[in-house]
């Protein structure tokens, strides 16, 4: 498998975003926008799209859908340990709740491309399928710590969340047998192709390496996390859970994915230090040069 030509399209655009917003007139101003029609309408739409095309198999996704949850959770469950680990001592709480986000959570545009190269339209649903169910898991993740166990912004938050929207809505109709019209198909698929391309050049837009001085330990700890310790884990979860040679690349794939680009803007949102948390999604960007291939090549070997 050629990782490189695999990879290099989706991060040749970030890098356009990068370029275009630093270099030419449209700049932030016009990005920000950007990001909030990618976020709100277009990858909600592609999602609902890739999970409704085909009846779901539930029988034949379940382990799939196992391994993503469990994978989810130990990742939260790492992010979280993060204060209580030898060396780490004295990690400033809030700095800690807005950054722990960035070692579980995932690029769902980045993760999109990529599954549908790897396995055409079932590698788009199976990648649609482990969003569906880990994104509602994540975000509860995510949201928690920042708002303090504070209940009424938790349920706030969470739902006008669009990805939770648009990935509980098409498991719960497709699951009822629901079907979109032959009529409404071409205009769904480009919506999602144009949320792809947008959402990777919004993402390089985004990206800044400021404030990451202000927490090195922790900066390496949610990394280490997201870009080594979720590959391995999902390594030994596609022999735990004895999923089909495809299944596994998909789930490879989607463990060594770079975080998600709006981590800072929830961050920033919920009145958390938005620039630190910017600067690690962009670090994280560019890591996932390295744990994308890593991902991929473990993929190939027999998990213990």
């Amino acid at each position: 498998m050629n990782t490189a030509s695999l990879l290099l399209p989706d991060f040749a655009l970030i890098l356009c975003g990068y370029v275009v917003c630093r270099y030419t007139a449209l700049n932030r101003s016009v990005w920000e926008p950007v990001e909030r029609l990618v976020y709100y309408f277009l990858v909600p739409v592609l999602l609902f799209h890739a999970m409704v095309r085909t009846p779901l198999d539930v029988a034949a996704t379940s382990g799939l859908m196992g391994a993503g949850v469990t994978l989810g959770l130990a990742g939260v469950l790492m992010a979280y340990s993060l204060p209580h680990l030898p060396g780490m001592g004295g990690t400033d709480a809030r700095m800690h709740a807005g950054s722990a986000q960035v070692a579980f959570r995932f690029n769902s545009f980045i993760g999109l491309a990529l599954a549908e190269r790897l396995a055409g339209a079932q590698g788009l649903q199976w990648i649609a399928v482990l969003i569906g169910v880990c994104v509602p898991i994540l975000n509860i993740a995510a949201v928690w710590p920042m708002v303090g166990g504070g209940g009424r912004q938790f349920a706030k938050e969470l739902l006008r969340n669009p990805l939770v929207v648009a990935t509980v809505s098409a498991l719960a109709f497709n699951l009822m047998g629901g079907t979109l019209p032959d009529w409404l198909l071409p205009t769904t698929a480009r919506i999602g192709s144009a949320s792809i391309a947008l959402g990777l050049m919004a993402a390089g837009a985004g990206l800044q390496l400021s404030q990451l001085g202000l927490a090195p330990r922790l900066s390496v700890g949610v990394l280490l996390i997201k870009h080594l310790l979720m590959p391995l884990a999902a390594w030994v979860l596609v022999g735990l859970w004895g999923l089909d040679t495809t299944q596994a690349l998909v789930l490879m794939a989607f463990a060594g994915l770079p975080t998600a680009s709006s981590a800072y803007v929830l961050a920033a949102r919920m009145g958390h230090n938005g620039p630190f948390v910017a600067g690690l999604v962009t670090l994280s960007t560019l890591l996932g040069m390295a744990s994308l291939p890593l991902a991929l090549s473990l993929a190939g070997m027999t998990p213990p």
